[in-house]
């Protein structure tokens, strides 16, 4: 399976009169997933029932936002630390700063390098590749596949299809 990306046109904003340049922007297909999906998978790896896995899962998560509120990090080996950052405003007095100046509370996450993308793997379960959903599609031919004749369509249809990929079979 590749991730697909799409061509983006962006200015930079800290220049007035910036140029466009195009950079690759990721899309995500579909819905996400979630955790009775994930336990669905994992039952396939498991000697575990699809209910055992997903009282795991579900107790993970009560008990990270747990440790997360207590002030801790929490390290999950081969996959990565999530912590808790703070947006606040800033005062000139040390005394007036209190929890009244934070206004918003985060969760950051920073991957392990097991779990990290490598672009440049030679291993075919680490190797990402990557579908331009910008490009033409090529038309299969008996004798292989045909250039496109600029007629057909491309995936997404021109328009912004809200990031899902289109039903190769339809």
């Amino acid at each position: 399976m590749a991730i697909p990306f799409k061509r983006m046109g962006r200015k930079d904003p800290r220049k007035v009169d910036g140029v466009v340049k195009f950079h690759p922007q990721l899309v995500t297909q579909g819905q996400s997933v979630d955790l009775d999906k994930l336990a669905y998978t994992m039952k396939d790896k498991s000697s575990l029932s699809l209910g055992d896995i997903q009282s795991v899962l579900t107790n993970l998560v009560e008990a990270m936002r747990a440790a997360l509120f207590d002030g801790k990090s929490v390290n999950i080996r081969d996959f990565g630390v999530f912590s808790l950052s703070a947006t606040t405003l800033g005062v000139d007095k040390k005394e007036d700063c209190t929890m009244k100046n934070i206004k918003a509370v985060n969760i950051n996450f920073r991957p392990s390098s097991s779990v990290r993308p490598n672009l440049t793997s030679t291993r075919a379960d680490e190797k990402i590749e990557f579908l331009d959903l910008d490009a033409p599609k090529k038309k299969k031919t008996e004798g292989g596949e045909a250039p496109d004749d600029g007629g057909g369509e491309t995936p997404g249809g021109g328009g912004d299809d809200g990031g899902e990929t289109p039903d190769p079979a339809a």
